[in-house]
């Protein structure tokens, strides 16, 4: 009985030690935990971040960092050595935890204004602006697609959902998006 207990152990040690070295794939969550920053920046950091289907995961303050294929522990290395070489933070200590789960973490971007059903939009990989307002039921009779306003990071732009290029504009989850009233000129 002792012989059986021992070879359980031993294999439930080795499959622990087998998914801690796990590699991340693109389009999965991660989970990142810096320690070390100042308290008014913890929350900005500390986070579930989405990787790409190019593989890679954007942080605050140093932009695109490479994910996919990397260890847990390898991409916390190369996070520390970003901010540190960037001079950001001197001494982070940045905790990566690779999600189980196969999808990502349900984000939304919000759709308001003049749109039929305002509300929260699911979030997708490859959302465009005006795919996001027709995913609101598009603009009411009253509402100007010619200046839909795009809020992000507390920034505003304003497009032409007319034109060709402003249709194509990338979403980014927490966006927030306002279909605007018509004016007098019916733009």
């Amino acid at each position: 009985m002792k012989t059986i207990f021992l070879i359980i152990a031993a294999m439930a040690s080795l499959l622990s030690i087998a998914s801690a070295q796990s590699t991340i794939s693109a389009g999965r969550a991660i989970e990142i935990r810096i320690l070390g920053v100042p308290n008014e920046e913890m929350a900005r950091v500390n986070s579930t971040y989405p990787v790409s289907e190019g593989g890679y995961i954007r942080m605050p303050f140093i932009g695109n960092v490479r994910a996919a294929g990397l260890s847990p522990n390898s991409l916390a290395q190369s996070i520390e050595a970003a901010y540190k070489s960037a001079q950001i933070y001197t001494n982070p200590t940045v905790q990566v935890l690779a999600s189980s789960d196969e999808t990502l973490t349900e984000h939304i971007v919000t759709v308001g204004g003049y749109v039929q059903r305002p509300g929260p939009v699911k979030y997708v990989r490859g959302l465009t602006l005006y795919d996001a307002v027709q995913a609101g039921g598009g603009a009411t009779p009253f509402g100007s697609m010619h200046r839909v306003r795009l809020i992000r990071n507390g920034k505003l732009r304003e497009y032409d959902l007319f034109k060709t290029q402003s249709k194509g504009v990338l979403i980014e989850p927490s966006d927030t998006i306002e279909v605007p009233q018509k004016n007098i000129f019916g733009r």
